[in-house]
């Protein structure tokens, strides 16, 4: 019996290697989620920063031109975080999008594999009926020269 060949091979081999390449982009962009969310920690220790040495300023006494910059400093960094939440909020997005993404061509993908599973099988089965057919019409065919040697 000739070897198994799945006629599909070429089409699971494209579906699996977009589902790679999916993987590969999706893991990108966990990456930039996480770069962005660490920078926004940095921004808020930052911002941390300011406050505290703002708070020192007012207890040693400032001027009202370094009050007012303290306040400026600190309105300008919690509207950088707030822009750069907003820039998270995007990546999730794009990462949610990916995801979906990801997991409609794993489904894809999975289909083609349990389909050459299947056939696989199916070909297994035809192999060992094909293999006790011949062993059966083996035996016979040697059977029968046996009991013509036996008669001659």
């Amino acid at each position: 019996m000739k070897q198994f060949k799945y006629r599909l091979e070429t089409v699971l081999d494209y579906k699996t290697q977009v589902l790679d390449n999916l993987k590969t982009e999706h893991a990108v962009i966990i990456q930039n989620v996480s770069r962005k969310q660490e920078e926004i920690r940095g921004l808020h220790r930052e911002l941390a920063g300011f406050e505290q040495d703002f708070d020192r300023a007012k207890e040693e006494g400032v001027s009202i031109e370094n009050y007012r910059l303290f306040d400026m400093c600190i309105g300008r960094m919690e509207e950088i975080i707030d822009e750069e939440k907003e820039r998270l909020k995007v990546l999730k997005k794009k990462e949610e999008e990916k995801k979906q993404e990801v997991i409609t061509a794993k489904v894809d993908t999975s289909k083609f594999e349990k389909l050459k599973e299947k056939k696989l099988k199916e070909y297994q089965k035809e192999a060992a009926k094909a293999d006790e057919k011949f062993i059966e019409e083996f035996v016979s065919s040697v059977s029968l020269r046996l009991r013509h040697q036996h008669r001659g």
